[in-house]
Protein backbone atom coordinates (compact mmCIF):
# COMPACT_ATOMS: atom_id res chain seq x y z
CA UNK A 1 0.00 0.00 0.00
CA UNK A 2 2.57 2.81 0.97
CA UNK A 3 4.73 2.08 -2.70
CA UNK A 4 1.03 2.96 -4.33
CA UNK A 5 0.68 5.91 -1.91
CA UNK A 6 4.01 6.69 -2.89
CA UNK A 7 3.64 6.47 -6.33
CA UNK A 8 0.34 8.28 -6.46
CA UNK A 9 1.83 11.52 -4.30
CA UNK A 10 4.69 11.71 -6.52
CA UNK A 11 3.16 12.05 -9.60
CA UNK A 12 0.24 14.01 -8.19
CA UNK A 13 2.97 16.75 -7.65
CA UNK A 14 4.16 16.62 -11.01
CA UNK A 15 1.00 16.55 -12.59
CA UNK A 16 -0.13 19.94 -10.02
CA UNK A 17 3.43 21.86 -11.33
CA UNK A 18 2.63 21.23 -15.30
CA UNK A 19 -1.33 22.14 -14.83
CA UNK A 20 -0.18 24.88 -12.77
CA UNK A 21 2.01 26.27 -15.91
CA UNK A 22 -0.73 25.48 -18.76
CA UNK A 23 -3.39 27.57 -15.93
CA UNK A 24 -0.83 30.89 -15.92
CA UNK A 25 -0.36 30.01 -20.08
CA UNK A 26 -4.47 30.07 -20.11
CA UNK A 27 -4.91 33.16 -17.73
CA UNK A 28 -2.40 35.24 -20.05
CA UNK A 29 -4.39 34.21 -23.19
CA UNK A 30 -7.69 35.77 -21.16
CA UNK A 31 -5.80 38.94 -20.09
CA UNK A 32 -2.77 39.70 -21.56
CA UNK A 33 -1.49 37.87 -24.50
CA UNK A 34 -0.78 40.02 -27.31
CA UNK A 35 -2.61 38.31 -30.83
CA UNK A 36 0.86 38.35 -32.10
CA UNK A 37 1.86 35.35 -29.64
CA UNK A 38 -1.12 33.05 -30.15
CA UNK A 39 0.08 30.25 -32.76
CA UNK A 40 3.60 30.46 -30.57
CA UNK A 41 1.28 29.73 -26.95
CA UNK A 42 -0.63 27.21 -28.80
CA UNK A 43 2.80 24.95 -29.74
CA UNK A 44 3.81 25.04 -25.88
CA UNK A 45 0.17 23.87 -25.23
CA UNK A 46 0.20 21.59 -27.19
CA UNK A 47 3.69 20.14 -25.64
CA UNK A 48 2.22 20.61 -22.42
CA UNK A 49 -1.34 18.75 -23.06
CA UNK A 50 0.85 15.77 -24.69
CA UNK A 51 2.73 15.45 -21.26
CA UNK A 52 -0.08 15.64 -18.85
CA UNK A 53 -1.81 12.87 -20.94
CA UNK A 54 0.93 10.66 -20.82
CA UNK A 55 1.43 11.68 -17.10
CA UNK A 56 -2.18 10.88 -16.50
CA UNK A 57 -2.04 7.27 -18.45
CA UNK A 58 1.10 6.40 -17.00
CA UNK A 59 0.48 2.26 -16.02
CA UNK A 60 2.31 2.95 -12.68
CA UNK A 61 0.11 6.01 -11.72
CA UNK A 62 -3.35 4.25 -13.12
CA UNK A 63 -2.40 0.97 -11.12
CA UNK A 64 -1.95 2.77 -8.14
CA UNK A 65 -5.04 4.93 -8.23
CA UNK A 66 -6.60 1.75 -8.79
CA UNK A 67 -5.37 -0.41 -5.69
CA UNK A 68 -5.67 2.82 -3.68
CA UNK A 69 -9.23 2.81 -4.79
CA UNK A 70 -10.14 -0.71 -4.00
CA UNK A 71 -8.61 -0.33 -0.32
CA UNK A 72 -9.58 3.10 0.47
CA UNK A 73 -11.03 2.00 3.83
CA UNK A 74 -7.50 1.49 4.51
CA UNK A 75 -6.97 5.15 3.75
CA UNK A 76 -6.93 8.48 6.12
CA UNK A 77 -9.89 10.06 5.61
CA UNK A 78 -8.74 12.68 3.34
CA UNK A 79 -6.38 10.38 1.00
CA UNK A 80 -9.72 8.42 0.96
CA UNK A 81 -11.64 11.22 -0.24
CA UNK A 82 -9.07 12.64 -2.80
CA UNK A 83 -8.80 8.92 -4.20
CA UNK A 84 -12.73 8.52 -4.45
CA UNK A 85 -12.56 11.84 -6.78
CA UNK A 86 -9.49 11.05 -8.80
CA UNK A 87 -10.52 7.66 -9.69
CA UNK A 88 -13.93 8.76 -10.28
CA UNK A 89 -12.83 11.96 -12.64
CA UNK A 90 -10.15 9.32 -14.57
CA UNK A 91 -12.99 6.35 -15.58
CA UNK A 92 -13.57 8.32 -18.74
CA UNK A 93 -10.10 8.24 -19.76
CA UNK A 94 -9.50 4.60 -18.50
CA UNK A 95 -13.16 3.48 -20.36
CA UNK A 96 -12.99 5.50 -23.52
CA UNK A 97 -11.14 4.24 -26.33
CA UNK A 98 -7.69 6.53 -26.75
CA UNK A 99 -8.47 7.33 -30.22
CA UNK A 100 -11.85 8.16 -29.45
CA UNK A 101 -10.95 10.44 -26.53
CA UNK A 102 -8.10 11.96 -28.39
CA UNK A 103 -10.33 12.96 -31.50
CA UNK A 104 -13.21 14.25 -28.58
CA UNK A 105 -10.68 16.82 -27.47
CA UNK A 106 -9.65 17.63 -30.82
CA UNK A 107 -13.27 18.42 -31.58
CA UNK A 108 -13.92 20.19 -28.68
CA UNK A 109 -10.87 22.51 -29.68
CA UNK A 110 -12.55 23.39 -32.73
CA UNK A 111 -16.55 23.64 -32.04
CA UNK A 112 -15.74 27.02 -29.80
CA UNK A 113 -14.46 29.22 -32.97
CA UNK A 114 -17.01 27.62 -35.50
CA UNK A 115 -20.09 28.27 -32.56
CA UNK A 116 -18.61 31.96 -32.15
CA UNK A 117 -18.66 32.19 -35.69
CA UNK A 118 -22.43 31.12 -35.94
CA UNK A 119 -23.42 33.21 -33.35
CA UNK A 120 -21.96 36.33 -35.06
CA UNK A 121 -23.92 35.44 -38.51
CA UNK A 122 -26.98 33.79 -36.94
CA UNK A 123 -26.18 31.14 -38.55
CA UNK A 124 -27.32 27.95 -36.33
CA UNK A 125 -27.24 25.81 -39.42
CA UNK A 126 -23.51 25.91 -39.94
CA UNK A 127 -23.09 24.68 -35.97
CA UNK A 128 -25.39 22.10 -36.27
CA UNK A 129 -23.22 19.59 -37.50
CA UNK A 130 -20.50 20.14 -34.54
CA UNK A 131 -23.29 20.19 -32.30
CA UNK A 132 -24.77 17.00 -33.14
CA UNK A 133 -21.37 15.56 -32.70
CA UNK A 134 -20.99 16.91 -29.27
CA UNK A 135 -24.17 15.44 -28.03
CA UNK A 136 -23.53 11.93 -29.01
CA UNK A 137 -20.11 12.01 -28.12
CA UNK A 138 -22.10 12.91 -24.65
CA UNK A 139 -24.58 10.61 -25.09
CA UNK A 140 -21.49 7.68 -25.32
CA UNK A 141 -20.10 9.08 -22.72
CA UNK A 142 -22.93 8.44 -20.89
CA UNK A 143 -22.57 4.95 -21.43
CA UNK A 144 -19.55 4.54 -20.41
CA UNK A 145 -19.72 5.97 -17.05
CA UNK A 146 -23.12 5.13 -15.90
CA UNK A 147 -22.94 2.87 -13.03
CA UNK A 148 -26.02 0.84 -11.19
CA UNK A 149 -27.31 3.74 -9.58
CA UNK A 150 -26.41 6.73 -12.00
CA UNK A 151 -27.89 6.45 -15.28
CA UNK A 152 -28.63 8.46 -18.44
CA UNK A 153 -28.48 12.62 -17.70
CA UNK A 154 -27.67 11.89 -14.18
CA UNK A 155 -24.43 10.66 -14.75
CA UNK A 156 -23.78 14.37 -16.45
CA UNK A 157 -25.18 15.77 -13.48
CA UNK A 158 -23.37 14.07 -11.07
CA UNK A 159 -19.82 15.63 -12.41
CA UNK A 160 -20.82 19.04 -11.44
CA UNK A 161 -22.87 18.66 -8.57
CA UNK A 162 -21.96 15.09 -6.45
CA UNK A 163 -25.27 13.50 -5.57
CA UNK A 164 -28.09 16.11 -7.68
CA UNK A 165 -29.92 13.88 -10.18
CA UNK A 166 -32.87 14.19 -11.90
CA UNK A 167 -35.06 13.69 -9.42
CA UNK A 168 -33.60 16.14 -7.16
CA UNK A 169 -33.71 18.74 -10.29
CA UNK A 170 -36.97 18.05 -11.13
CA UNK A 171 -38.47 18.33 -8.25
CA UNK A 172 -36.42 21.80 -7.34
CA UNK A 173 -37.79 23.11 -10.80
CA UNK A 174 -41.09 21.71 -10.12
CA UNK A 175 -41.30 23.75 -7.39
CA UNK A 176 -39.93 26.98 -9.28
CA UNK A 177 -42.52 26.40 -12.05
CA UNK A 178 -45.17 26.18 -9.53
CA UNK A 179 -44.64 28.87 -7.22
CA UNK A 180 -42.04 31.32 -9.00
CA UNK A 181 -43.12 31.26 -12.37
CA UNK A 182 -46.47 33.06 -12.17
CA UNK A 183 -45.13 35.57 -9.44
CA UNK A 184 -42.02 36.36 -11.91
CA UNK A 185 -44.50 36.84 -15.06
CA UNK A 186 -46.65 39.30 -13.18
CA UNK A 187 -44.47 41.15 -11.32
CA UNK A 188 -42.36 41.56 -15.06
CA UNK A 189 -45.45 42.62 -16.93
CA UNK A 190 -44.89 46.42 -16.85
CA UNK A 191 -42.02 48.93 -17.42
CA UNK A 192 -41.05 50.68 -13.82
CA UNK A 193 -39.62 54.50 -15.06
CA UNK A 194 -35.72 54.54 -14.25
CA UNK A 195 -33.68 57.40 -14.06
CA UNK A 196 -31.90 59.14 -17.13
CA UNK A 197 -29.09 59.17 -15.26
CA UNK A 198 -28.31 55.77 -14.90
CA UNK A 199 -29.57 54.79 -18.39
CA UNK A 200 -28.74 56.94 -20.87
CA UNK A 201 -25.00 57.82 -18.95
CA UNK A 202 -21.29 57.42 -19.80
CA UNK A 203 -19.61 56.29 -16.50
CA UNK A 204 -15.54 56.93 -17.43
CA UNK A 205 -13.73 53.52 -17.43
CA UNK A 206 -10.70 54.79 -14.98
CA UNK A 207 -13.55 55.93 -12.52
CA UNK A 208 -15.17 51.99 -12.65
CA UNK A 209 -11.60 51.56 -12.03
CA UNK A 210 -11.19 53.27 -8.83
CA UNK A 211 -14.53 52.18 -7.01
CA UNK A 212 -13.59 48.37 -8.10
CA UNK A 213 -10.20 48.75 -5.57
CA UNK A 214 -12.16 50.32 -3.37
CA UNK A 215 -14.34 47.85 -3.46
CA UNK A 216 -11.57 44.70 -2.94
CA UNK A 217 -11.18 46.52 0.17
CA UNK A 218 -14.89 46.64 1.14
CA UNK A 219 -14.41 42.54 0.74
CA UNK A 220 -11.00 42.06 2.36
CA UNK A 221 -10.22 40.29 -1.33
CA UNK A 222 -6.71 39.59 -0.46
CA UNK A 223 -4.64 41.25 -3.23
CA UNK A 224 -1.39 39.84 -1.71
CA UNK A 225 -2.58 36.51 -3.16
CA UNK A 226 -4.73 37.90 -6.00
CA UNK A 227 -5.25 39.66 -8.99
CA UNK A 228 -7.71 41.79 -10.36
CA UNK A 229 -7.72 42.19 -14.60
CA UNK A 230 -9.52 43.17 -17.09
CA UNK A 231 -11.05 40.44 -20.15
CA UNK A 232 -13.66 40.03 -22.37
CA UNK A 233 -15.81 37.60 -20.67
CA UNK A 234 -15.40 38.09 -16.50
CA UNK A 235 -13.86 34.66 -14.76
CA UNK A 236 -11.81 33.47 -11.13
CA UNK A 237 -8.90 31.69 -11.46
CA UNK A 238 -7.06 29.44 -9.15
CA UNK A 239 -4.37 27.28 -8.21
CA UNK A 240 -3.96 27.13 -4.79
CA UNK A 241 -5.04 29.74 -1.42
CA UNK A 242 -2.05 31.57 -2.37
CA UNK A 243 -2.98 32.24 -6.23
CA UNK A 244 -6.72 33.35 -6.86
CA UNK A 245 -7.18 36.02 -9.64
CA UNK A 246 -10.55 37.37 -11.26
CA UNK A 247 -11.50 39.55 -13.96
CA UNK A 248 -14.19 41.80 -14.77
CA UNK A 249 -15.38 43.79 -17.97
CA UNK A 250 -16.11 47.78 -18.30
CA UNK A 251 -18.83 48.80 -20.21
CA UNK A 252 -18.75 52.65 -20.49
CA UNK A 253 -22.64 52.66 -20.33
CA UNK A 254 -23.41 50.51 -17.69
CA UNK A 255 -21.87 51.77 -13.56
CA UNK A 256 -23.53 48.87 -12.65
CA UNK A 257 -21.77 46.09 -14.97
CA UNK A 258 -18.37 45.96 -13.74
CA UNK A 259 -19.27 46.25 -9.92
CA UNK A 260 -21.42 43.25 -10.10
CA UNK A 261 -19.32 41.00 -12.22
CA UNK A 262 -16.29 42.50 -9.73
CA UNK A 263 -18.23 41.22 -6.55
CA UNK A 264 -19.62 38.39 -7.92
CA UNK A 265 -16.27 37.06 -9.01
CA UNK A 266 -14.70 37.86 -5.43
CA UNK A 267 -17.40 35.45 -4.31
CA UNK A 268 -15.99 33.02 -5.82
CA UNK A 269 -12.42 34.01 -5.22
CA UNK A 270 -12.66 34.70 -1.47
CA UNK A 271 -14.17 30.92 -1.25
CA UNK A 272 -10.97 29.55 -2.93
CA UNK A 273 -8.24 32.00 -0.83
CA UNK A 274 -10.20 30.60 2.65
CA UNK A 275 -9.70 27.33 1.88
CA UNK A 276 -7.80 25.38 4.41
CA UNK A 277 -4.06 25.62 2.78
CA UNK A 278 -3.04 22.50 4.05
CA UNK A 279 -5.18 21.19 1.58
CA UNK A 280 -3.45 22.82 -1.29
CA UNK A 281 -1.07 20.63 -3.49
CA UNK A 282 -4.21 18.29 -2.97
CA UNK A 283 -7.01 17.41 -5.83
CA UNK A 284 -8.72 18.78 -2.86
CA UNK A 285 -7.81 22.16 -2.59
CA UNK A 286 -11.08 24.28 -4.37
CA UNK A 287 -14.63 24.82 -3.54
CA UNK A 288 -17.27 21.61 -2.84
CA UNK A 289 -19.17 22.02 -6.33
CA UNK A 290 -20.45 24.39 -8.83
CA UNK A 291 -23.45 24.90 -6.83
CA UNK A 292 -21.95 25.54 -3.95
CA UNK A 293 -19.65 27.63 -5.46
CA UNK A 294 -21.90 29.48 -7.33
CA UNK A 295 -23.77 30.07 -3.61
CA UNK A 296 -20.44 31.91 -3.07
CA UNK A 297 -20.64 34.42 -5.55
CA UNK A 298 -24.75 34.87 -6.06
CA UNK A 299 -24.52 35.51 -1.78
CA UNK A 300 -21.88 38.61 -2.21
CA UNK A 301 -23.40 39.69 -5.53
CA UNK A 302 -27.18 40.05 -4.73
CA UNK A 303 -27.80 39.45 -1.12
CA UNK A 304 -25.11 41.12 0.46
CA UNK A 305 -24.28 43.87 -2.67
CA UNK A 306 -27.50 44.36 -4.18
CA UNK A 307 -28.94 45.06 -0.46
CA UNK A 308 -30.24 48.50 0.33
CA UNK A 309 -28.24 48.15 3.43
CA UNK A 310 -24.98 47.85 1.45
CA UNK A 311 -25.97 51.40 -0.39
CA UNK A 312 -26.03 52.95 2.69
CA UNK A 313 -22.46 52.15 3.66
CA UNK A 314 -21.09 52.97 0.19
CA UNK A 315 -22.66 55.30 -1.98
CA UNK A 316 -22.01 58.21 -0.63
CA UNK A 317 -18.21 57.13 -1.85
CA UNK A 318 -19.92 56.04 -5.17
CA UNK A 319 -20.98 59.13 -5.73
CA UNK A 320 -17.97 61.28 -4.64
CA UNK A 321 -16.20 59.13 -7.61
CA UNK A 322 -19.13 59.75 -9.91
CA UNK A 323 -19.78 62.95 -8.61
CA UNK A 324 -20.69 64.39 -12.28
CA UNK A 325 -22.78 61.79 -13.90
CA UNK A 326 -24.93 60.75 -9.94
CA UNK A 327 -25.71 64.27 -9.35
CA UNK A 328 -29.35 64.81 -8.33
CA UNK A 329 -29.37 60.73 -8.17
CA UNK A 330 -30.60 59.63 -5.30
CA UNK A 331 -29.99 56.33 -3.12
CA UNK A 332 -33.03 55.03 -3.79
CA UNK A 333 -33.25 55.63 -7.33
CA UNK A 334 -29.82 53.59 -7.39
CA UNK A 335 -31.16 50.66 -5.24
CA UNK A 336 -34.28 50.61 -7.31
CA UNK A 337 -32.25 50.39 -10.79
CA UNK A 338 -29.84 47.52 -9.44
CA UNK A 339 -32.59 45.96 -8.81
CA UNK A 340 -35.18 46.29 -11.65
CA UNK A 341 -36.82 42.90 -12.87
CA UNK A 342 -37.43 42.87 -16.45
CA UNK A 343 -37.72 39.90 -19.14
CA UNK A 344 -34.77 38.99 -21.04
CA UNK A 345 -34.07 36.86 -23.71
CA UNK A 346 -30.28 36.85 -22.72
CA UNK A 347 -28.88 34.61 -19.34
CA UNK A 348 -26.11 36.70 -18.78
CA UNK A 349 -28.22 40.14 -18.98
CA UNK A 350 -30.68 38.32 -16.80
CA UNK A 351 -31.68 40.16 -13.11
CA UNK A 352 -31.83 38.17 -10.03
CA UNK A 353 -35.53 37.36 -10.41
CA UNK A 354 -36.11 35.93 -13.85
CA UNK A 355 -32.46 34.24 -14.05
CA UNK A 356 -33.69 30.53 -12.42
CA UNK A 357 -36.16 30.52 -15.43
CA UNK A 358 -33.31 30.96 -17.80
CA UNK A 359 -31.64 27.94 -16.37
CA UNK A 360 -35.13 26.20 -16.47
CA UNK A 361 -35.00 26.34 -20.32
CA UNK A 362 -31.52 24.58 -20.69
CA UNK A 363 -32.25 22.01 -18.31
CA UNK A 364 -35.47 20.79 -20.15
CA UNK A 365 -33.61 20.86 -22.88
CA UNK A 366 -30.09 18.80 -21.86
CA UNK A 367 -33.15 15.86 -20.56
CA UNK A 368 -34.10 15.51 -23.76
CA UNK A 369 -31.11 15.65 -25.80
CA UNK A 370 -29.55 12.74 -23.70
CA UNK A 371 -32.51 11.12 -23.64
CA UNK A 372 -32.72 10.92 -27.40
CA UNK A 373 -36.31 12.72 -27.22
CA UNK A 374 -34.85 15.79 -28.82
CA UNK A 375 -33.19 16.26 -32.02
CA UNK A 376 -30.27 19.05 -32.12
CA UNK A 377 -32.10 19.74 -35.38
CA UNK A 378 -35.38 20.52 -33.79
CA UNK A 379 -33.12 22.63 -30.89
CA UNK A 380 -34.02 26.32 -31.84
CA UNK A 381 -37.36 25.83 -31.94
CA UNK A 382 -37.49 23.86 -28.23
CA UNK A 383 -35.78 26.85 -27.20
CA UNK A 384 -37.76 29.76 -28.52
CA UNK A 385 -41.19 27.33 -26.99
CA UNK A 386 -39.82 27.07 -23.69
CA UNK A 387 -38.03 30.81 -23.50
CA UNK A 388 -41.62 32.20 -24.06
CA UNK A 389 -43.27 29.88 -21.77
CA UNK A 390 -41.09 29.97 -18.56
CA UNK A 391 -39.52 33.75 -19.28
CA UNK A 392 -42.56 35.47 -21.16
CA UNK A 393 -40.33 36.68 -24.22
CA UNK A 394 -39.25 34.87 -26.88
CA UNK A 395 -36.04 35.40 -29.12
CA UNK A 396 -35.84 36.95 -32.35
CA UNK A 397 -33.16 35.09 -33.93
CA UNK A 398 -30.74 31.98 -32.81
CA UNK A 399 -27.92 34.90 -32.03
CA UNK A 400 -29.89 35.65 -28.80
CA UNK A 401 -31.85 32.20 -28.42
CA UNK A 402 -29.56 28.73 -28.91
CA UNK A 403 -26.55 30.44 -29.75
CA UNK A 404 -26.15 32.64 -26.64
CA UNK A 405 -23.83 30.52 -24.62
CA UNK A 406 -20.58 28.48 -25.10
CA UNK A 407 -21.38 25.69 -22.75
CA UNK A 408 -22.79 23.28 -25.35
CA UNK A 409 -19.99 24.20 -27.20
CA UNK A 410 -17.11 23.11 -25.10
CA UNK A 411 -19.57 19.69 -24.26
CA UNK A 412 -20.59 21.12 -21.17
CA UNK A 413 -23.80 19.24 -20.45
CA UNK A 414 -25.35 19.17 -16.29
CA UNK A 415 -23.84 22.62 -15.80
CA UNK A 416 -26.32 24.62 -16.36
CA UNK A 417 -28.67 23.61 -13.73
CA UNK A 418 -25.77 24.30 -10.65
CA UNK A 419 -26.61 27.67 -11.79
CA UNK A 420 -30.17 27.57 -10.23
CA UNK A 421 -29.13 25.90 -7.73
CA UNK A 422 -26.49 27.83 -6.23
CA UNK A 423 -28.80 30.67 -5.74
CA UNK A 424 -31.42 28.64 -3.80
CA UNK A 425 -28.35 27.34 -1.89
CA UNK A 426 -26.88 30.67 -1.41
CA UNK A 427 -30.69 31.94 0.21
CA UNK A 428 -30.95 28.81 2.67
CA UNK A 429 -27.33 29.70 3.86
CA UNK A 430 -28.19 33.02 4.36
CA UNK A 431 -31.10 32.44 6.47
CA UNK A 432 -28.71 30.19 8.61
CA UNK A 433 -26.25 32.36 8.97
CA UNK A 434 -28.70 35.30 10.38
CA UNK A 435 -29.65 33.18 13.14
CA UNK A 436 -25.88 33.60 14.31
CA UNK A 437 -25.86 37.71 13.55
CA UNK A 438 -27.62 40.33 11.88
CA UNK A 439 -26.14 40.23 8.44
CA UNK A 440 -27.79 43.83 7.49
CA UNK A 441 -26.08 45.13 10.51
CA UNK A 442 -22.80 43.65 9.40
CA UNK A 443 -23.25 44.93 6.27
CA UNK A 444 -24.50 48.45 7.26
CA UNK A 445 -20.88 48.86 9.67
CA UNK A 446 -18.98 47.88 6.07
CA UNK A 447 -18.36 44.63 8.58
CA UNK A 448 -18.19 42.57 5.35
CA UNK A 449 -15.35 40.20 6.73
CA UNK A 450 -18.13 39.37 9.75
CA UNK A 451 -19.29 37.24 6.49
CA UNK A 452 -16.09 36.02 5.36
CA UNK A 453 -15.31 34.38 8.46
CA UNK A 454 -18.81 32.59 9.27
CA UNK A 455 -18.62 31.28 5.36
CA UNK A 456 -15.05 30.17 6.06
CA UNK A 457 -15.81 28.44 9.47
CA UNK A 458 -19.13 26.74 8.33
CA UNK A 459 -18.59 26.40 4.16
CA UNK A 460 -15.13 27.71 3.02
CA UNK A 461 -12.19 25.66 4.75
CA UNK A 462 -13.65 22.40 3.64
CA UNK A 463 -12.88 22.32 0.45
CA UNK A 464 -13.55 19.31 -1.38
CA UNK A 465 -13.20 17.37 1.78
CA UNK A 466 -17.43 17.25 1.82
CA UNK A 467 -19.86 16.70 -0.84
CA UNK A 468 -21.98 19.67 -1.15
CA UNK A 469 -25.08 17.53 0.44
CA UNK A 470 -23.03 17.34 3.50
CA UNK A 471 -21.29 21.14 2.94
CA UNK A 472 -25.40 22.20 2.75
CA UNK A 473 -26.55 20.00 6.01
CA UNK A 474 -23.91 20.94 8.12
CA UNK A 475 -23.74 24.27 7.69
CA UNK A 476 -27.68 25.20 7.54
CA UNK A 477 -28.77 22.36 10.00
CA UNK A 478 -30.96 20.80 7.13
CA UNK A 479 -30.99 19.51 3.79
CA UNK A 480 -31.37 21.30 0.96
CA UNK A 481 -34.59 23.31 0.79
CA UNK A 482 -35.60 25.88 -2.18
CA UNK A 483 -38.49 28.02 -0.30
CA UNK A 484 -35.97 29.93 1.66
CA UNK A 485 -34.83 31.16 -2.03
CA UNK A 486 -38.61 31.43 -3.51
CA UNK A 487 -39.61 33.19 -0.34
CA UNK A 488 -36.65 35.27 -0.84
CA UNK A 489 -37.26 36.22 -3.89
CA UNK A 490 -41.25 36.88 -3.95
CA UNK A 491 -40.17 39.37 -0.24
CA UNK A 492 -37.48 41.20 -2.20
CA UNK A 493 -39.26 42.10 -5.68
CA UNK A 494 -42.79 42.40 -4.14
CA UNK A 495 -41.34 45.85 -2.31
Amino acid sequence: MQEQIDIYINMRKRLYAYNYAMWVLEWDMETELPTGAVNHRAEQIEVLTNEIYALETDKKYLKAITELFENKDKLDDLLKREIEKVEKEMRLIKKMPKEEYIDYQVLLSKSTSIWSKAKSNDDFESFLPTLEKIVSYQRKIVKYLQTPTLKGYDVLLDMYEEGFTTKEYDEFFEKLRQELLPFVLTATSGKKPLSRKLTKNTFPIYKQKMFNMYLTDVFKFDLARGALRTSAHPFTSNFSTYDVRITTRYLENSIESAIFSTIHEMGHAIYEQNINPDLNGTYLATGASMGIHESQSRMYENMIARSYSFWEAHYDHLKEIFSKELKGVSLLEFYQYINRAERSVVRTEADELTYPLHIMVRYEIEKLLISGKLKPKDLAKKWKRLSQEYIGIRPKNDTEGVLQDIHWAVGSFGYFPTYALGSAYAAQIYYAMNKDFNIENAISDNNIEKINQWLKQHIHQYGQTKSPKEIIFDATKEVFNPNYYIEYLKRKFSN
